[in-house]
């Protein structure tokens, strides 16, 4: 399984640069990837959210450093703080999530780092559209599967609604669809944004902090 911070990179990849898409600012980008780590946490049980406050409601480790880091920092923490303080907590910690992201994506041999600095698809998950796992099972590409369900009446599973959730609410739709599209699966989304439980209110404050500064 990939985290949901390694989905959204390889959503906004642009392979003609080989890096991530230049029509997402720096802002933008970083609030997505804390967004991820905290619906990670939020999807598996270990932190609990509502208008008003985010509740570490179980501190036991995760396991995946990408996840305890922001698990311990809310632990230790003795002061109570809404989605949104949390998201710009981790926010400013968006360039270090980014590279560390990036390098387990190159580990798990889904991206290929050339010698001038450009990542790419690895050629197998180029040739097949699936990423491999490490138990050796596979997994569809983020981006066909997302297509997939847009275009379909598919009920998502929830970590597929939980990641077109994310995507909409800091505009990713924008980047990745061209206007036509976009205006025609405005409903679907609208739909399966409907279908978010567990990470509402984190990605209600993900719309919040993206639209601060109108990214």
């Amino acid at each position: 399984m990939l985290r949901f911070a390694e989905e959204v990179l390889l959503l906004l990849l642009d392979e003609e640069r080989g890096d991530i898409t230049t029509r997402i600012s720096t802002h933008t980008l970083n609030v997505v990837l804390s967004g991820a780590v905290l619906m990670d946490l939020a999807l598996e049980g270990h932190i609990d959210t509502d208008p008003r406050q985010l509740v570490v409601t179980d501190p036991t480790p995760t396991g995946d450093s990408l996840l305890d880091f922001a698990l311990n920092d809310m632990m230790l923490d003795t002061e109570i703080h809404d989605a949104g303080y949390w998201i710009r907590y981790f926010a400013r910690q968006g360039n270090a999530i980014r590279r560390r992201v990036l390098r387990r994506l190159v580990k798990r041999n889904v991206l290929e780092s050339e010698t001038e600095g450009r990542i790419l698809l690895s050629r197998l998950v180029s040739l097949s559209r699936r990423y491999p796992m490490a138990d050796g099972s596979w997994v569809e590409e983020v981006r066909l599967r997302i297509m997939r369900i847009l275009f379909s009446d598919e009920i998502p599973d929830p970590r597929d609604v939980a990641i077109i959730c994310l995507a909409d609410s800091c505009n990713l739709f924008e980047i990745i669809l061209n206007p036509t599209d976009l205006y025609n699966l405005r409903d679907r989304i609208d739909l399966v944004n409907k279908m978010d439980l567990i990470g509402r209110s984190v990605s209600t404050s993900l719309r919040k902090e993206t639209s601060v500064r109108g990214a």
